[in-house]
C-alpha cells in the first residue's frame, strides 16, 4: 500500500523539460510505451491488426474481420462487440467508394479462418454492389439498420445467436454526437468482454433498447456518463428493466478513469484497475474515432482499457490515477509487476514530451528510498 507521501510524489509533474528530446528520433517507442504514430483511422486499424494478429499460423489468424461505414461512429462502436470471440478479429472501415486497397491487402494477409459459422467478414451498414464484388472471394454476412439504437439491438441479437445466450451485463451509452467521447469509452470494454452496448438519448429510451432489455431477466445495466449526457429521467426509466449503476464523471477524461477503476464484485463487470501490472491505451480527445479502430488492444495481448488525454495532454486526474498503479519493488526490479501502455496518435497530436511523462509514470521504482544497486 502506497503512503500518502508516495502518492503525492508519484503524481507530481516534471519540474523542467528538455526541448531537444524529440529531435532526430529513430524510434517512436519508449520502454513502457508503444506508439501507433498516426492520426489516420485507417492506418491505425491496419497497425492494430498487424500487432494483434501476426497471422503467422492458425493460432494467430483472426476468425472474422469486421467492416463498418466510416461516417458513422455509433455503428462503428456497436460493431466493436464482434471483435470478441467467436469472431476474434480486427475492425476496419469502408466508405462510399468501397473498401480501400490497403484494407483488402490486410484482409488478404490475415487469411481470416471464419467464425463458428464460417463467416470471414461481417459488414455493418448498407453496402453497394461494388463492395459485394470486392469481397466476393470471402464468406460475408451483413447487418443493417435504420437507426443507431436499432443497429445496437441487432448486434446484441446476432451476438446472442452466435453464443446461445444474452449477456446479463449491459452498457448503456448515448448515440448523440455531443456524447461521442463519453460513449466511446465503452468500446474497449465490449471488445474485451462479450457484453453489448445499447443506445439511449439524453432524455429518451428507444423502443429497440427496451426490447433488448426485456430479453433478459433483471439485467445489470451500466450507464456510462454523467446526467448531462444521460439524464436522471432515463436512468429511472431503465431501472424498470433491471438494476442500474452509473459510471460518472464530469468530463470524458474523468469518465475514462472512473470506468478503468470501476468493478462490480457481484456481477464481475468492470476493469477494476487500481494496482500495478496493467496495460493501458491512451488516445487524444481530438482523435476520437481511433477508439474504434484500436479497440482490439483490449481484446488480446495486455487487455487495455482506454484513457483519454484531453487534446493530447495529461490532466491532473490522469497523473493521480497513474500514481495509484505505479509499480514498486522491494529487492530487485526484476520482481515486477510491470505496466505498459499503447499511445494512439501522431507526435503532432500527442507530444513526445507527454509520451516521456507517461513512460516515467509507468516505470517500476524502489519501494524505499534505498533504491536498486
Amino acid at each position: 500500500m502506497k503512503t500518502h507521501k508516495q502518492l503525492e510524489q508519484f503524481a507530481s509533474k516534471p519540474n523542467s523539460y528538455n526541448d531537444r528530446a524529440g529531435v532526430n528520433l529513430k524510434t517512436y517507442d519508449t520502454k513502457n510505451v508503444s506508439r501507433l504514430n498516426t492520426d489516420n483511422t485507417l492506418e491505425a486499424s491496419i497497425y492494430t491488426s498487424q500487432m494483434i494478429w501476426p497471422a503467422t499460423h492458425d493460432e494467430t489468424r483472426p476468425g472474422t474481420v469486421i467492416l463498418f461505414p466510416n461516417k458513422s461512429w455509433s455503428i462503428g462502436l456497436a460493431s466493436v462487440n464482434f471483435i470478441h470471440h467467436p469472431n476474434n478479429g480486427p475492425v476496419f472501415h469502408f466508405d462510399s467508394e468501397g473498401v480501400s486497397e490497403e484494407v483488402l491487402n490486410e484482409i488478404d494477409r490475415l487469411q481470416p479462418k471464419g467464425n463458428s459459422e464460417g463467416i470471414q467478414i461481417m459488414v455493418m451498414g448498407d453496402i453497394t454492389d461494388h463492395v459485394n464484388e470486392q469481397l466476393a472471394s470471402y464468406k460475408v454476412k451483413s447487418l443493417t439498420a435504420e437507426t443507431a439504437a436499432q443497429f445496437a439491438f441487432k448486434v446484441d441479437e446476432e451476438y446472442a445467436r452466435l453464443t446461445d445466450e444474452y449477456p446479463e451485463n449491459i452498457l448503456v451509452v448515448s448515440s448523440e454526437d455531443h456524447a461521442k467521447l463519453f460513449s466511446l469509452v465503452a468500446g474497449y470494454w465490449i471488445a474485451h468482454m462479450p457484453e453489448p452496448i445499447l443506445y439511449v438519448e439524453t432524455n429518451g429510451v428507444p423502443l429497440e433498447t427496451i426490447k433488448a432489455l426485456k430479453k433478459r431477466k433483471n439485467p445489470n445495466i451500466y450507464i456510462v456518463g454523467p446526467e448531462k449526457i444521460i439524464s436522471k429521467q432515463v436512468e429511472e426509466e431503465l431501472s424498470m428493466y433491471g438494476s442500474v449503476t452509473r459510471i460518472p464523471g464530469d468530463n470524458p477524461v474523468d469518465v475514462s478513469i472512473e470506468f478503468t477503476m470501476f468493478k462490480d464484485q457481484d456481477s464481475g463487470f468492470g476493469w477494476g484497475i487500481d494496482k500495478p501490472g496493467r496495460g493501458l491505451s491512451f488516445i487524444s480527445t481530438s482523435q476520437p474515432e481511433l477508439a474504434i479502430t484500436t479497440a482490439p488492444f483490449s481484446h488480446l495481448g495486455k487487455h487495455c482499457p482506454l484513457i483519454w488525454l484531453d487534446q493530447g495532454k495529461l490532466e491532473d486526474s490522469v497523473y493521480h490515477f497513474l500514481a495509484k498503479i505505479k509499480p514498486t519493488f522491494q529487492d530487485s526490479p526484476q520482481e515486477g509487476p510491470y505496466n505498459h501502455s499503447y499511445l494512439m496518435g501522431s507526435i503532432e497530436t500527442i507530444s513526445y514530451e507527454t509520451q516521456g511523462i507517461i513512460d516515467n509514470k509507468l516505470e517500476i521504482v524502489a519501494e524505499s528510498d534505498g533504491g536498486h544497486h
